[in-house]
């Protein structure tokens, strides 16, 4: 299976004390390829942090992208069990692709820390598409399913829940749906635009930039209500068909990581989420605060897994 792999030592702020001693170092797994939205949640939260002078120690970032976040977080396994200041992001995506892609990991090994973003999904289709509307779109995959191929993030992730949850809604076989995984948001426009892919999925962040040029047209969001950026895009639930479904973000420490040093880094995104620098980064970004710490954090986690585990057996994508 092909991952790409990049280390990138950052250094916020002032990077060693006066007295010359180095500032503490924590080492950040975004198990994704740079510039997709694990990659902009860790290294904007870390910048946030700096800004408010949570934290203004070094940051060596490490993308290792593949199945839906699974390579990375067993290479994160294997060098950082045990360690302090180790931390994954990992978000909704990865829940359903441990399930489908029968991976080893489990996230009850790793230690929650904090739960940060939302993030609400929308269907794209190329600006001179003939479909116009989410209805539309569900027409023509009804008709023939696999001539119209479908494209987003990891297979079993979010973005392919939504896209089943759609067809279930509308009566269409899931299995016989023509999905194709794509690496980032912006690979995804691509395959629009150029006709690969009859219509895309992905972040609301991901996708608003190409629909403001005018490569893509947004036919439905999966929020319960109209969102204020996309105040002309129905939500699936006003086109007809009952969906919501957010793609939440998040920050793991390592499995047996030092009791002090992980409460340490509980308190720092308890403190981070509550700062100005953070608002900013929601707001610029157009991510939705879904902010959840430590124990509750991993409750939440743990009914994800079950959750979404049933998605995917309904719809027949795992036995």
């Amino acid at each position: 299976m092909n991952f790409a792999k990049i280390i990138a030592p950052v250094l916020f702020g002032a990077a060693l004390a006066v007295s010359g001693a180095a500032q503490a170092q924590v080492n950040v797994m975004l198990p994704a390829g740079p510039g997709g939205g694990w990659d902009s949640t860790g290294r904007q939260a870390f910048q946030a942090m700096n800004d408010a002078g949570i934290y203004t120690g070094g940051v060596n970032f490490t993308n290792t992208g593949g199945a839906g976040g699974t390579i990375g977080l067993a290479e994160f396994l294997g060098t950082s069990t045990g360690q302090p200041d180790a931390l994954a992001v990992f978000g909704a995506i990865t829940v359903g692709s441990i399930e489908l892609n029968d991976s080893p990991i489990n996230l009850a090994d790793f230690r929650p820390v904090a739960r940060l973003t939302a993030e609400y999904l929308v269907v794209a289709v190329a600006a001179d598409s003939p479909y116009n509307t989410l209805e539309d779109l569900v027409t023509a995959l009804a008709d023939n399913p696999g001539a119209n191929p479908l494209g987003g993030g990891s297979a079993g992730g979010v973005d392919h829940i939504a896209f089943a949850l759609l067809a279930q809604e509308a009566g269409i076989d899931v299995p016989e749906l023509n999905y194709i995984p794509q690496t980032s948001g912006a690979e995804t426009v691509t395959a629009i635009v150029n006709g690969t892919l009859t219509a895309g999925i992905s972040g609301t962040s991901e996708f608003n930039q190409f629909a403001e040029q005018g490569r893509i047209k947004i036919l439905g969001v999966t929020s319960a209500d109209r969102r204020p950026d996309l105040p002309d895009v129905p939500t699936f639930a006003e086109a007809g068909y009952d969906v919501e479904l957010a793609n939440w973000r998040g920050i793991l420490a390592a499995p047996d990581a030092p009791e002090d040093n992980y409460r340490m880094w509980i308190d720092r995104f308890v403190e981070l989420s509550e700062s100005d620098a953070w608002a900013n980064v929601l707001e610029q970004q157009g991510w939705d605060d879904f902010f959840l710490a430590g124990d509750d954090f991993g409750t939440f986690i743990a009914e994800e897994v079950e959750v979404q585990g049933q998605i995917l057996r309904d719809a027949g994508l795992v036995d």
